[in-house]
């Protein structure tokens, strides 16, 4: 199958050498070709450019191609999600109530909310209405242009749960049309029965449960939640250190309550990302500058928790990239719109709808391992890309918040027709 989009208004995130990530004031260049055209072979990019380049394109009389006409229309690579726990079992609007009142994060998750409270609730939960609730928010999130995503574990906290949240994921990879990666999110929190030996449950994460999960291949990273309440940098460094040695990559909640050490320690193990940042210091930019660590900001968890923005523009300004995320999840972030999150980079964090754009599209594979595949128009990379309603310019993605853009969706080179998933 061969699709050709054409009359493109404007073909933004194009690149004819594919690049890992965008850094520093290149973040604020962003590519793009006017009256384009986009020409995908099976599930691949083959080719794109100004539409009086089309007719150098040569097709066997047999060749079943579709024509779209994207007159006054955008296209964009599909947005890549790389921090979520969208496998949840229940929603959390009575905290929502709580905070409304007065009450803090840290304050709810002491009386048993937060995160333990998703734990009680998934233990309790059948794996297969896991996944079909699961299945329903993936449908939700490619119909906002979301083409990749990383789902964690975490909301388990016992063996037997954790592995039926990665199991979950496994079959969400087997079925869905978009990439998936997984994420063993262990160290999420300590379960009350392990308030008093904190080391006793580390161990059973570590002995435990890093065997089972090696054992059936259910998770590609692992992450550790490292901030003021969780988990310590000791701690942090222990668990991951465990899970490299098992062939899982590092990734590390840090600095979304305070200065927790967790982006020193992500640097430290190679962490692929480091998520949150909504506290950081110049002691720990020089540290993100010295490695090949991602930091990503998450402000829909910011926005609904009435946190400190994650100071973006100073990230930006030294000389880093910066991913975008959506954190989605029942308790800080109830969303997986990315175009949602790009209007709250712009408005939150200060970055310019360019920046935005590469945050959340090369930056975001960048932070999920899959840049050489996703997050850019170029050629040879998987045809994942989204048609806008009709829009003047892609500045309006960010400006018309709150709004869904998304007129149609390409994954793997397949026009989707049906989000029935």
């Amino acid at each position: 199958m061969r699709v050709i989009l054409q009359n493109i208004a404007e073909l933004v995130q194009v690149e004819d050498r594919v690049r890992p990530w965008v850094a520093g004031r290149e973040m604020s260049e962003l590519k793009t070709i006017k009256n384009a055209f986009l020409y995908i072979r099976e599930e691949l990019i083959e080719d794109f450019g100004p539409m009086q380049d089309l007719t150098r394109l040569n097709f066997e009389t047999d060749d079943l191609v579709m024509e779209i006409d994207c007159a006054g229309k955008l296209v964009f690579p599909c947005y890549c999600d790389s921090h979520t726990h969208l496998v949840f079992p229940k929603t959390r609007e009575q905290e929502f109530v709580d905070r409304i009142r007065g009450l803090s994060y840290e304050e709810i998750s002491k009386n048993g909310g937060g995160i333990l409270n998703s734990a009680h609730h998934l233990q309790e939960m059948s794996e297969d209405e896991l996944y079909t609730r699961a299945l329903e928010r993936i449908e939700d999130i490619i119909a906002t242009g979301t083409g990749a995503v990383e789902i964690k574990s975490g909301y388990g906290l016992t063996p037997e749960s954790e592995l039926k949240m990665l199991r979950v994921i496994d079959r969400l990879k087997k079925v869905c049309p978009i990439m998936i990666k997984s994420t063993f999110l262990g160290a999420h929190a300590v379960p009350a029965e392990y308030k008093n030996n904190r080391q006793e449950y580390i161990n059973i994460l570590i002995h435990e449960m890093l065997p089972l999960i090696a054992t059936e291949e259910l998770a590609d990273y692992i992450d550790v939640f490292c901030d003021k309440g969780f988990f310590t940098p000791e701690e942090t460094e222990q668990i991951l250190m465990a899970g490299i040695k098992y062939g899982l990559r590092a990734k590390v909640h840090a600095n979304e309550l305070d200065y927790s050490g967790g982006i020193q320690a992500g640097v430290k193990y190679n962490a692929l990302s480091v998520d949150h940042l909504e506290h950081i210091c110049d002691e720990e930019i020089n540290s993100l500058l010295s490695g090949e660590t991602m930091p990503t900001i998450l402000p829909g968890a910011a926005f609904f928790l009435k946190m400190r923005p994650a100071p973006a523009r100073k990230l930006i300004d030294a000389g880093l990239p910066v991913a975008l995320a959506s954190d989605f999840n029942p308790g800080s972030s109830p969303t997986g719109n990315m175009n949602l999150m790009l209007s709250l980079a712009c408005l939150q964090n200060g970055m310019l709808p360019e920046e935005a754009i590469n945050a959340a599209t090369i930056n975001s594979a960048y932070a999920m391992g899959i840049s050489e595949s996703y997050g850019s128009i170029a050629r040879g990379k998987v045809a994942n890309v989204f048609i806008t309603k009709n829009l003047d310019n892609y500045q309006q993605v960010p400006y018309f918040f709150g709004t869904n853009p998304v007129e149609s969706i390409i994954l793997n080179g397949q026009l989707i027709t049906d989000l029935a998933l």
